[in-house]
């Protein structure tokens, strides 16, 4: 039967429409590259580069540097009696049977002009704010630091700086190199185990003249007592060690740019050929050596 009016048209219009759109959906499936049916769009091409390998934090070949700390930096009584030898120094030393760490990083010539050994025989942790501020002075690319045994090493157990002054001072010290030169990097030697020091030493006679001079009283001071009293004194600046220890450890810690030995020093089980011969306390040469080949090994360690 004919259909009237315009609905005839309209439905062959429709089926126009959707042949139509039947064409166009296979054009678009044969154009792209014959992906089979079913198969989603072909992945986007990435255009990025690959990323370059980040640096490490730590620069494992400083080219300059600066020794800060006590008398053990500046080689007291290494070359002779109660005398500072910083020729013999374990951080910037040039005494050929050292190899100081400057040495070791730079070589002989350049150790001469690209370090700098700016310790204080007899200072202690509140000084090193103050060496610190020179320090930076010469802009090094490291600074190392040993100190702390002089604020156990007092007149008596009583006199030892408290573990939180000792603590706000390296603090500070810290803070005036992170300042002023933010990518320099520091080395943080640990406090001598001074009681072993103590062992080692006491039974040469000579050196227990030498520590009657005034070295080290709260733990060299009447060395051979073995009373309760003298025990229990020479354990508490033991301990008072240890406590300094855990705070260069936890303060370094802190900042990527600052190594600690990890308890190195204290724990390096030195000789008595290693001990100075004129005050059996402080290194001679050879614990000088030893002291340089511990930095080294830590600070050229990989991250």
């Amino acid at each position: 039967m004919r259909e009237s009016g315009t609905k005839g048209p309209a439905r062959r219009l429709r089926a126009a429409a959707a042949a139509a759109s039947a064409l166009l959906a296979l054009v678009a499936g044969c154009s792209d590259g014959g992906a089979r049916e079913g198969a989603g769009p072909a992945p986007a091409r990435s255009t990025a580069k690959p990323s370059a390998k980040p640096t490490p934090t730590w620069d494992r070949s400083p080219s300059s540097l600066v020794a800060v700390g006590d008398s053990i930096t500046r080689g007291f009584d290494a070359c002779e009696v109660l005398a500072d030898c910083p020729q013999a120094s374990w951080a910037t030393g040039t005494h050929a049977s050292v190899r100081s760490l400057a040495v070791r990083l730079f070589g002989a010539a350049g150790a001469a002009s690209r370090s700098w050994n700016l310790a204080v025989t007899g200072s202690r942790m509140a000084d090193l704010p103050r060496q610190t501020a020179r320090a930076v002075g010469h802009r090094p690319e490291l600074i190392t630091v040993m100190t702390g045994a002089n604020d156990a090493c007092r007149s008596s157990v009583a006199q030892m700086t408290p573990v939180a002054d000792f603590r706000r001072s390296f603090e500070r010290a810290l803070k005036e190199v992170r300042t002023e030169l933010p990518r320099t990097q520091v080395y943080v030697a640990s406090v001598p185990d001074l009681k072993r020091l103590w062992s080692l030493g006491r039974g040469n006679p000579l050196g227990k003249q030498v520590w009657g001079l005034g070295i080290c009283p709260s733990m060299l001071g009447d060395a051979d007592a073995a009373d309760a009293a003298a025990v229990a004194r020479r354990e508490a600046v033991r301990e008072r060690v240890v406590a300094y220890n855990g705070v260069l450890a936890e303060v370094c810690g802190r900042d990527a740019r600052c190594r600690y030995d990890g308890g190195a020093v204290f724990d390096y089980a030195f000789t008595g050929a290693q001990l100075s011969q004129w005050d059996f306390f402080h290194p001679g040469v050879n614990g000088q050596n030893q002291l340089a080949a511990l930095a080294h090994q830590r600070i050229t360690a990989p991250d």
